[in-house]
């Protein structure tokens, strides 16, 4: 398995959104499980979720497949530190020790976890960029769906950046950097624009085909080091 030193870029990539030094293309190991292993170190390690496996466990037995259990399994003991929806693939960062995952999760609750998204949308976004700042809440009579509520929301923000046009198939591929971390941010935010995230099947007006994965990918992820607090800069190829 690869091991970097802590300032080094991990992967290969696509343009960011902040600012990253040391370009260091590293190549990536496969699990068993198919899952890839992007860095690792004696703190955490970095993997690249598929589109279609959940985070962690859910409800039942016909649930219990998920990406923690497969990291787990070779590493026993990776803890969980934060999650993707089971459709959104790309990095997801684990623990390896009890103080590695305080570490961690103080940097998300602190925001100095800089995340960026590539995402393919409906229709043509017309701006080149722009802000998105619309509070989230729990729609819970139909929950996982989230809806916006500027009463009892949450404070919600997203960054956009139009990556490329497609005028053929009516489609914008984009770049998407969330300030806040709110379940399905980055669809319901999309959605409400008029050009919801291709493959969505919950915030699509046409729901997409059963083989149509949701066009959603992780592609980098910044984090402190638990130990050091140095840059750990990680990308992820969008695989659409």
């Amino acid at each position: 398995m690869a091991k970097l030193s802590r300032d080094r870029f991990c992967g290969s990539g696509v343009t960011a959104t902040f600012t990253i030094l040391c370009v260091m293309p590293v190549a990536v190991t496969p699990l068993p499980q198919g899952i890839e292993i992007v860095t690792i170190d004696e703190t955490f390690l970095v993997v690249n979720k598929p589109s279609g496996l959940l985070s962690v466990p859910g409800r039942g037995p016909d649930k219990a497949d998920c990406l923690s259990a497969r990291v787990q399994a070779e590493f026993s003991g990776a803890l969980v530190v934060h999650r993707l929806d089971m459709e959104t693939s790309g990095l997801m960062v684990f623990a390896r020790t009890l103080d590695a995952q305080r570490a961690l999760n103080r940097a998300f609750e602190q925001r100095l976890v800089e995340k960026y998204y590539v995402a393919v949308v409906m229709g043509i976004v017309e701006n080149d960029q722009g802000t998105i700042d619309l509070p989230l809440i729990c729609d819970w009579p139909n929950r996982p769906r989230q809806v916006v509520d500027h009463t009892i929301g949450k404070p919600s923000t997203t960054h956009y950046v139009v990556l490329a046009r497609d005028e053929a198939l009516k489609q914008t591929r984009v770049g998407l950097t969330p300030v806040t971390g709110r379940s399905h941010q980055l669809r319901v935010h999309m959605a409400s624009l008029g050009h919801p995230i291709i493959g969505d099947s919950l915030y699509s007006v046409n729901p997409p085909s059963t083989a149509q994965r949701l066009l959603l990918h992780a592609a980098k992820l910044s984090f402190p080091h638990p130990l050091s607090d140095e840059s750990v800069n990680c990308v992820s190829d969008a695989p659409f």
